[in-house]
């Protein structure tokens, strides 16, 4: 019996064929303008191509100098550049029916660069530049310039390519007037806005003819004020299928939008309502997208009618065989999308190659060796969190005899308290996936089980400490009350934590926290959930009565009254992600949390917590106190091992504690399992 049979079927699209249902998305992963560039994205994408995905779409490229997202950014305008594209084309070509699309972009007012425009002359609230606003002369060498591009991609070897008229790039700009304040043909009423869209779309179909895919990115949710209304999105949508369009893809949300949409936290295919939709209005594919990450949920989407096809991009950084997993019914052999951020959004924001929390090899693959090591060594791992299962996994791959020791009943570590935390549920795929590897791979798992350092070195040729951490203790007069927890003691589960609280620590840990205990019981129940309540919280449209899809969102009740508290004097959650910071701190404040700063910590009684704020003393009068004031290394065994002179290394947590990093705990595993194999690899 074929497994996902709707995800599986291919689409016909007349002078062509999609050999299944499933879409590469375009994102930028940083290799776009590193050196060797072309030749580490002919891997990254082969690689994808390779796991069977149909249909990949590139990373976006400026058909021009000024929409370039960066100055040092990519751009397809020239001949001499067709050569290096071509490079990537013929790299997924070689994989039997997988096809590629280029993605133009023109990032407009989004652009950090001062040579940016945009319809109108308004500076957008998240970068820093005010765009020039183009004169009639400048949008037709801009629709020009967008044509030329897709010529290129022709001759490069793309299948087609991708128009970005969403997401509040220029085209989108274009379309709504909360950016578009022209009074000339390009301006005012809904026809003269979307004139550049489609003018941009016919240029672009006459030059590359009939057989070849244009994927029009359609912005069918703004979620930003004076955006689109339905009608208009309807209408376009039919203008589009009308001008040659191949495919439309369904954008959602501006990136000015304060409303998450492809966090951890938004539910699952949250967004697919919308492309179901727009489906009764046209005839061509439609494809549906955001936090999408399980064949399961993809094979449903299109079996209901949902869509013709299901885009799923940061799903292919964490597992390039996606597909070929689904294909052979493995899906819970899938290293899932656990929608995190940190090593591929948070990174690319920091201008820094892009990867992959639970995949660190993600655009890094040409570093790492793929055949087993001809020298088989036997390795002790202690501790069976996210660093020691990484190495325990990597290493037993390369070949290696490797057994676990765990201390505790479970595997994951740190991750059985992230996985409880409302919004963080995801995190229960990634332990499903090193579960399934350890009993794939035969790992010998030990748990219940502690283990000396005479035993390790009498055992085992190398010993690999992944002991992680514990939390730390305050040296503050009554800490040892009984209304003091760690919040380790808190996630458990295991204690009751009363209405009022207070948390010493405003970094990462701190906001979980009180997330967990602003829900009922501490936790996520059935309606704070589901998608009803995401929308509410958010304030989201599934009317779509106003413009931009949004409305005034519904006040949320707190579970409990909590205090969040810290030494420094900067914004409480400064340090947090750098793409989801802003979700966690907006959610806090919409549950009313009081956030303090400047803090100092006197004592604790029975009258609660004494502190001191700018020299002025006072008493917060809560039940409970929760220690979230950052970790230490457990390293006890390591140093036991040292002293002998014993073949030992230390990974994870207890190498460095600091803020809980489950991306450099994984990392670190993964890059040391292919340092001890024989042939080391040079990273």
């Amino acid at each position: 019996m074929a497994h996902f049979p709707a995800l599986f079927a291919p689409l016909d699209l007349g002078f062509t064929q999609l050999k299944n249902r499933v879409i590469m998305g375009s994102m930028h992963t940083g290799l776009e303008e590193a050196r060797n560039g072309s030749q580490k994205l002919a891997h990254f994408y082969s690689e994808r191509a390779k796991g069977g995905v149909g249909l990949i779409v590139t990373g976006g490229i400026a058909p021009n100098f000024a929409g370039r997202v960066s100055p040092f950014a990519q751009q397809l305008s020239f001949s001499w550049q067709v050569k290096k594209h071509r490079m990537v084309t013929q790299a997924v070509h070689q994989e039997k029916g997988a096809k590629i699309c280029l993605q133009i972009l023109h990032a407009g007012r989004y652009a950090y660069h001062p040579l940016c425009v945009s319809a109108s002359r308004l500076k957008s609230p998240i970068s820093p530049f005010k765009p020039w606003a183009l004169g009639t002369l400048g949008i037709k060498k801009t629709i020009r310039d967008f044509a030329r591009c897709a010529q290129l991609a022709q001759k490069a070897g793309y299948d087609g390519v991708e128009i970005m008229g969403s997401e509040g790039y220029l085209i989108n700009q274009f379309i709504v007037p909360r950016t578009n304040k022209r009074n000339d043909r390009y301006g005012g009423e809904f026809e003269n806005r979307i004139r550049l869209a489609m003018e941009i779309v016919h240029a672009v179909r006459e030059k590359v003819g009939t057989e070849f895919i244009i994927i029009f990115r359609l912005s069918m949710l703004d979620l930003v004020e004076q955006g689109s209304s339905w009608e208009e999105v309807v209408k376009l949508a039919k203008m589009l299928e009308q001008a040659g369009v191949t495919i439309i893809n369904t954008g959602i949300g501006w990136h000015e939008a304060r409303i998450p949409t492809i966090a951890t936290m938004v539910p699952r295919a949250a967004f697919s309502w919308i492309t179901q939709k727009l489906k009764e209005h046209v005839s061509i594919p439609l494809v549906t997208s955001n936090r999408i990450n399980t064949p399961e949920v993809a094979n449903q989407l299109i079996e209901q009618d949902g869509a013709d096809l299901v885009s799923m991009a940061r799903p292919f950084l964490a597992d390039p065989q996606f597909m070929a997993k689904a294909a052979r019914g493995e899906s819970q052999l899938i290293n899932t999308c656990i929608a995190c951020n940190q090593a591929c959004l948070d990174q690319i924001f920091n201008g820094k190659i892009a990867s992959c929390l639970v995949n660190p090899k993600a655009c890094f693959e040409s570093q790492y060796k793929r055949e087993p090591n001809a020298s088989q060594r036997k390795i002790a791992v202690v501790g069976a969190g996210p660093a020691g299962m990484a190495f325990a996994i990597e290493a037993a791959e390369l070949g290696h005899n490797v057994v676990v020791y765990e201390r505790s009943d479970q595997l994951g570590g740190q991750f059985n308290l992230a996985k409880e935390i409302p919004g963080k549920e995801e995190f229960v795929e990634t332990l499903r996936y090193f579960a399934e590897r350890i009993k794939q791979l035969k790992i010998d798992l030990r748990f219940n089980t502690d283990v000396s350092a005479d035993e390790l070195q009498s055992k085992y040729d190398d010993s690999v400490i992944a002991t992680g951490v514990r939390p730390r203790k305050l040296a503050l007069p009554g800490i040892d009350s009984a209304s003091v927890l760690s919040y380790a003691q808190v996630l458990s589960g295991n204690y009751e934590v009363g209405q009022r609280v207070a948390i010493i620590g405003a970094g990462g840990i701190g906001f979980d926290v009180a997330e967990y205990l602003l829900h009922p019981h501490g936790k996520a129940g059935e309606s704070e959930d589901n998608k009803t309540a995401y929308y509410a919280q958010w304030g989201i449209d599934t009317t779509y009565q106003n413009r931009g899809a949004i409305r005034d969102k519904v006040a949320r009740v707190p579970a409990r009254e909590i205090t969040l508290l810290q030494r420094k004097t900067t914004k409480p959650g400064k340090n947090l992600g750098k793409t989801t910071g802003w979700i966690h701190r907006q959610s806090l404040k919409q549950y009313g949390v009081k956030m303090l700063g400047g803090v100092s910590y006197e004592k604790i009684d029975q009258q609660g917590l004494h502190i001191l704020i700018d020299e002025k003393s006072q008493v917060l009068k809560v039940d409970n106190i929760i220690i979230c004031a950052g970790q230490e290394s457990q390293t006890d065994l390591y140093h036991a091992l040292k002293a002998q002179n014993c073949m030992a290394h230390i990974i994870g947590g207890a190498s460095v504690a600091r803020e809980i990093d489950a991306q450099k705990a994984i990392e670190e595993g993964v890059r040391l399992a292919h340092q001890l194999s024989a042939d080391k690899v040079q990273t």
